[in-house]
């Protein structure tokens, strides 16, 4: 993680910015999962794997932030 760590800190990117960024990829997923309520059977699964997708992104900004926390 040390690699993880430097890259950050070359880039500027704050622990802030990534927990900022796994909220609003779960809201992106909670809007992406009821849109595609409204939609018929065939693209309704396609949509819902998109959400699904959109909301694993969350878990892994939150391991990069606390990444980001303990490098200093």
């Amino acid at each position: 993680m040390v690699l993880t760590g430097t890259l950050m800190r070359f880039t500027g990117l704050r622990g802030s910015h990534l927990q900022a960024a796994a909220l609003g990829s779960i809201g992106l997923c909670l809007v992406l999962w009821m849109r595609a309520a409204g939609l018929d059977q065939e693209e309704r699964g396609n949509a819902e794997r998109r959400a699904i997708f959109v909301g694993l992104w969350a878990p892994t900004l939150l391991l990069l932030e606390q990444s980001a926390r303990e490098s200093g």
